[in-house]
């Protein structure tokens, strides 16, 4: 499902100063191109897996994370490095709903957490959205309710179902996946080679 719409939602790559077809000035769920959805999908793909990060964190850091889903997600090349092989398995919008919720919880200002937590409304929680997270009719409809007065913490209980989703689904597999049992031997090569 998500390989059809992720194909339905692609384009080609417009000439600068070209328009591009089927935009809209009302796209609010993020269903084509258009300008008003471009932003936010360059804010996520600046937010993507770089290889230039497999260099910072020793040996000891990468193992400890198969030991402890917290620190892997503590780490910034940690959720990079698990961001690559959610992307892999096409559910990396889990990790960017988590991250979403986290960067939510810090806010104080209520204008922004007002219009975060719309932006995370339309972009992991609505039904219509491309990138939509797997939450149960329960959580989905608390949230709904907590949509005309919205706080930094009204995700927190849909946060910590994909959280546990993360941990106890993806995660065993990303430390069993070529991409984890890359990166340490990389690690195990670079300190053999010092």
């Amino acid at each position: 499902m998500r390989k059809r719409q992720a194909a339905h939602i692609e384009a080609p790559p417009q000439a600068p100063g070209q328009p591009r077809p089927n935009t809209c000035c009302l796209c609010w769920c993020g269903c084509c191109k258009c300008l008003w959805n471009e932003d936010r999908m360059e804010r996520s793909e600046r937010q993507t897996f770089h290889p230039s990060f497999l260099l910072l964190s020793s040996l000891e850091e990468v193992l400890s994370w198969s030991r402890s889903f917290e620190l892997m997600l503590r780490s910034l090349e940690g959720r990079e490095v698990f961001q690559e092989f959610l992307r892999s398995e096409y559910s990396e919008d889990n990790l960017l709903f988590w991250l979403a919720c986290e960067d939510l919880k810090k806010e104080t200002n209520s204008t922004v957490v007002d219009e975060k937590a719309r932006i995370i409304y339309e972009d992991y929680v609505s039904i219509l959205s491309p990138k939509e997270v797997s939450l149960d009719s329960r959580v989905r409809e608390g949230i709904n309710q907590t949509l005309a007065e919205p706080s930094n913490l009204m995700y927190e209980e849909a946060q910590f179902q994909i959280y546990t989703l993360m941990h106890r689904d993806s995660f065993p597999r990303f430390l069993n996946s070529s991409v984890y049992r890359d990166l340490l031997a990389n690690r195990r090569r670079a300190c053999l080679d010092t």
